[in-house]
């Protein structure tokens, strides 16, 4: 029998096509409070951006709003900050940087506003600096003057060492806006072997991080960190992120996905878009912009904690127990660590969508209601899909050439003695036949019984 071998490049396109296929689930806009669907209903219309990219711009620039402004608790002792790491996922030309650039224009005019009235200070600074004691004492200036701070909530490529000097600065919370992600993680091992991925990972759980400055005799202590992500990325690069130990040690499954089916290239229109959209939009952020963030005696920041009612709590944990259920029945580990991920994350989007709708006139922020929760569920389930279409894609690109050909031999449904036979005829053994196959369980492979499988979605 002939063997057959596959082009890599063919592999590549095979599995986006299959993840088109998965991908079918659009975003769930009605988690948000009308005046947001309007918004994104407005701005898909008229510049035909996805609603996906939208949806998902909106909802980071919500949360970095908050930042550490709100945190929810779950019980005593746990609590969440609304930490998203966000991937937008597509082809060129695709429309995924425009609707990211519209959700975070309130945040870059604010950070533009506070950069022109840092550079002024600044200059009143270096001026007073450049007079005696004596002098500023005379002209009624403080002794020692202090040096002015940027307040700021966007940062771009910078070094850990660089944002933990930003962050210190701006406790409230930062967000890393990476046009191109792929530049954000390829740089971790760029100064240090590991350091910064490790950074990553500590500041998604809002752990405490430390800086040694080499420059400085003290250390940068944030006592709890936020630094939200959104960034583009394209499909056929998806694989870069299995690299490393980012395939093994839960830094995949902390980004959130956004991959909408996209059959064709979005058409210019000559609809405009309305006047109020784009105030209505900087209005709603303005009310973020301008929450309240307490301070202790020690400078460090106080948020308001929310809980949940009764029905809420209720409904959040029959939820958890039935995703325990899907995870107790799922042999694949990397579907199980990503569906844990999604379990924080779900805290986390019920304290965003009540914030939205608080913010919209919607509701009170007292207490995270049943309503939110429901729609934390919906969002979810969205996200979980958008998962597992991505570790499709990662799954098969990664194959090596030999794996690459059994499944191409494969037939759709297949019993265990007819892939062993495919698998001795090129050259893999029983053993490690069982194993690849139960690697891939969920991602390339559904076992419909003992001994039988099918192919997804062949």
């Amino acid at each position: 029998m002939e063997k057959k071998t596959i082009d890599p490049m063919l592999m590549v396109d095979k599995a986006i096509d299959m993840s088109m296929k998965l991908a079918d689930t659009e975003f769930p806009v009605s988690i948000f409070p009308s005046r947001i669907q309007r918004i994104i209903r407005e701005v898909h219309e008229c510049h035909s951006y996805p609603t996906d990219y939208i949806a998902a711009s909106i909802l980071t620039a919500i949360a970095v709003g908050i930042g550490n402004t709100h945190l929810v608790q779950i019980k005593q002792g746990w609590h969440e900050s609304p930490i998203l790491y966000m991937a937008l996922i597509g082809r060129p030309g695709a429309n995924k940087s425009h609707p990211l650039s519209f959700a975070m224009k309130p945040f870059l005019d604010f950070d533009y506003q506070q950069n022109q009235e840092y550079e002024k200070a600044y200059v009143e600074y270096e001026r007073q600096m450049c007079m005696s004691r004596k002098e500023r004492t005379e002209n009624g200036y403080e002794q020692f003057p202090m040096e002015p701070v940027r307040r700021r909530f966007l940062v771009s490529d910078v070094t850990p060492e660089g944002l933990s000097l930003i962050h210190a600065q701006n406790k409230r919370g930062l967000c890393l806006w990476a046009d191109e992600l792929s530049a954000w993680f390829k740089n971790f091992n760029r100064y240090n072997n590991g350091s910064e991925e490790q950074f990553w990972l500590s500041v998604f759980s809002a752990k405490t991080t430390i800086s040694d400055r080499k420059s400085a005799k003290s250390s940068i202590f944030i006592k709890r960190p936020y630094i939200s992500v959104i960034g583009t990325i394209q499909k056929k690069i998806l694989g870069e992120l299995a690299k490393g130990e980012r395939s093994s040690n839960g830094f995949i499954d902390r980004i959130l996905f956004v991959m909408p089916n996209l059959q064709q290239k979005a058409r210019w229109n000559d609809k405009e878009l309305p006047a109020d959209i784009e105030q209505e939009w900087h209005a709603i952020i303005d009310k973020f912009i301008c929450l309240e963030c307490n301070y202790n005696d020690k400078g460090e920041v106080e948020p308001y904690i929310l809980h949940f009612d009764e029905e809420a709590k209720k409904r959040l944990y029959e939820w958890q127990h039935r995703f325990s259920e899907l995870c107790d029945r799922e042999g694949n580990d990397t579907i199980v660590s990503i569906y844990c991920k999604l379990e924080i994350y779900i805290i986390r989007f019920c304290l965003i969508i009540q914030l939205a709708r608080w913010t919209c006139g919607e509701c009170d922020k007292t207490y995270i209601d049943l309503l939110t929760v429901e729609r934390a569920i919906r969002l979810t389930e969205y996200f979980k899909e958008s998962a597992l279409s991505v570790q499709h894609i990662i799954s098969e690109v990664v194959l090596n050439s030999q794996q690459q050909t059994i499944v191409g031999q494969l037939p759709c449904t297949f019993t265990t003695a007819q892939a062993t036979h495919i698998a001795e005829q090129n050259g893999m053994k029983e053993r490690t036949l069982q194993r690849f196959l139960n690697d891939n369980i969920g991602i390339l492979f559904r076992k419909e019984k003992h001994g039988e499988y099918s192919k997804i979605n062949p």
